[in-house]
C-alpha cells in the first residue's frame, strides 16, 4: 500500500508568512507537487482509508500521546481523561488502519505508533485547518 499523499511536503519547515511551513517554490503549486498532483486509484483509496481513521479528535489525541513512546491502555485513559471503553474503541480503529501496533505483556497491552510519518500528516492537517478557518468569515 503506498501512501504518497504526503509526497513533497517538508515538515521540517521554515517560517513563512508567520506560519510554520515551507516557503513556496515557484516550480511547485500549492499542493507541493510540480504540476498537478496525481495519485492512482489504489493510492486514493488508501489515503481515504487513513483519512477516515484520523477523522476523530480522540484518535488524534491518542496518536499525539503515542508520539512520546509506547503507552498502556490505562496510561492513555488517564492522560486523556476519557473512559476505558472509549479508548479501546479508538485504539481498535487505529489498529485496523495500521496506524498503531500492539504489544501484549500480561496483564498489560501496550500501543505505539506504527509509522511516525503520520505525525507530519497531523501537523500539516492542523496547519491547513488553522489557515482555512482563520480566513473564514461566516460559519
Amino acid at each position: 500500500m503506498g501512501f504518497g499523499i504526503a509526497a513533497g511536503i517538508d515538515t521540517n519547515a521554515v517560517q513563512w508568512q508567520g506560519r510554520n511551513r515551507k516557503a513556496p517554490d515557484p516550480a511547485e503549486n500549492r499542493t507541493g507537487c510540480a504540476g498537478p498532483c496525481r495519485l492512482n486509484a489504489d493510492q486514493l483509496q488508501s489515503a481515504a482509508f487513513v483519512a477516515r481513521s484520523l477523522a476523530d479528535g480522540n484518535r488524534l489525541r491518542i496518536l499525539l500521546l503515542l508520539s512520546g513512546g509506547k503507552q498502556s491502555v490505562s496510561a492513555i485513559v488517564e492522560a486523556l481523561g476519557v473512559s476505558q471503553p472509549l479508548v479501546s474503541h479508538h485504539l481498535k480503529e487505529l489498529k485496523r488502519a495500521l496506524l498503531v501496533t500492539v504489544e501484549r505483556a500480561e496483564p498489560f497491552v501496550y500501543y505505539e505508533l506504527a509509522d511516525e510519518r503520520i505525525l507530519g500528516v497531523i501537523r500539516t492537517l492542523g496547519a491547513v485547518a488553522t489557515d482555512l478557518l482563520s480566513a473564514r468569515k461566516t460559519f
